[in-house]
């Protein structure tokens, strides 16, 4: 039996990229797509490049919510891309945290972002070549984890994003390979890097 070929991916962080940055969304009521992001990730869908989700959450660790709201928001997330079309091919998350108030939740994990343990399984279980892939995120973190799976990293401006660009990017040595307004315009130059790396294979 032959194994599928490995495809590139778009890992997307969730908030200050797909929705509000609103701290904790600690009800649902907080989560609130951001302007064109079901479009953004339709077009992903129209050209079949997974688009996955990868998400710190430690306000779950934290205590501030409960793992039931977490489902609730990510429902609420399928819910309205389905609207558009669209659609997210897998969501992970990591609940932990140093200081985390449950002890299940409180360990030095491998899936923190910038750490790379969320990238690493969701490429193991949907067939993802990291390499080929794009993490788009609003902060360092996210950069810094696409980096270091050799992926390309690009910034949106959204969120933390037009902060973090200003006072945290400049001392940083990993660096975005795009800065996009939001998801929408990240998205624009991602099919344009695929139809050029189509081109030269």
């Amino acid at each position: 039996m032959t194994s599928r070929p490995l495809k590139p991916a778009v890992f997307l962080d969730r908030d200050g990229t797909i929705n509000e940055q609103m701290g904790y969304i600690n009800h649902i009521s907080r989560f609130q797509l951001l302007p064109g992001v079901a479009a953004a990730i339709a077009e992903l869908n129209q050209l079949q490049i997974p688009v996955v989700v990868v998400t710190n959450q430690s306000g779950l660790a934290r205590g501030y919510f409960p793992a039931s709201l977490l489902e609730e928001v990510h429902r609420k997330m399928e819910q309205q891309l389905a609207e558009a079309c669209a659609h997210v091919d897998g969501i992970y998350i990591c609940p932990h945290h140093p200081e985390a108030k449950e002890a299940r939740y409180r360990l030095a994990c491998n899936c923190r972002k910038p750490k790379t343990g969320l990238l690493e399984q969701a490429a193991a279980e949907l067939q993802l070549d990291l390499k080929r892939s794009f993490v788009v995120g609003d902060r360092w973190s996210d950069l810094r984890c696409g980096a270091a799976v050799g992926a390309s990293p690009v910034l949106v401006l959204t969120g933390y994003g037009r902060g973090d660009a200003q006072y945290i990017g400049p001392q940083q040595a990993v660096q975005p390979e795009h800065t996009a307004t939001d998801l929408q315009q990240a998205v624009s130059w991602i099919s344009n890097q695929l139809a050029l790396r189509g081109a030269e294979e």
